[in-house]
């Protein structure tokens, strides 16, 4: 009999321990920001070919010529990068110089893709198997990198970019560039 209530006391004990844990996490402030390993790290060398005749393939080299940038990933198939085209080209309005990497996408897709939601890109590379896109630290479409005139990622952004995404994107270019 003994044994029976130390072993319910016990039990008792471990269900209090569990809910306090699981009222102390629901507490907490939900942390949406993910941490990329890549922001302060070199661009990984590359040489991507163009994917469309109107613009110039892109390189590490591209990326390291003294002027700060951003590195848009997109895809001609993602609904998300349709939606933020707009904001593009209010960014290369307001003077940033965009380059692009093209993940997994034909060149046909990409110039209709262009024609119908704007070119604000100087350059465009394909990444066929999204070895560039991997390497970066790119986890899907769109995202978009600051990366300063040495080729050094100073921030990455998840996911589109909304119109209250603009001004803080062109502050941490400003910032990237020196």
């Amino acid at each position: 009999m003994k044994r029976l209530r130390i072993t319910l006391w016990v039990i008792v004990l471990l269900a209090a321990g569990l809910f306090g844990l699981f009222a102390y996490q629901l507490s907490q402030p939900k942390d949406d920001f993910v941490r990329s390993a890549m922001v302060g790290q070199p661009m990984p060398e590359f040489d991507l070919e163009p994917i469309v005749e109107s613009r110039p393939g892109l390189s590490r080299a591209d990326l390291a010529d003294g002027q700060p940038k951003l590195l848009n990933v997109f895809a001609s198939w993602c609904i998300p990068c349709a939606a933020e085209a707009p904001q593009l080209e209010a960014l290369e309005r307001s003077g940033a110089t965009i380059v692009a990497v093209a993940i997994r996408d034909r060149p046909e897709d990409v110039e209709r893709f262009l024609a119908a939601y704007g070119n604000p890109f100087a350059r465009i590379g394909r990444d066929d198997i999204s070895e560039v896109q991997l390497a970066i630290g790119s986890s899907g479409v769109p995202e978009t990198f600051v990366i300063d005139g040495d080729g050094v990622i100073t921030y990455q952004h998840i996911g589109d970019i909304r119109d209250s995404d603009v001004p803080m994107l062109l502050d941490e270019l400003r910032k990237a560039g020196g």
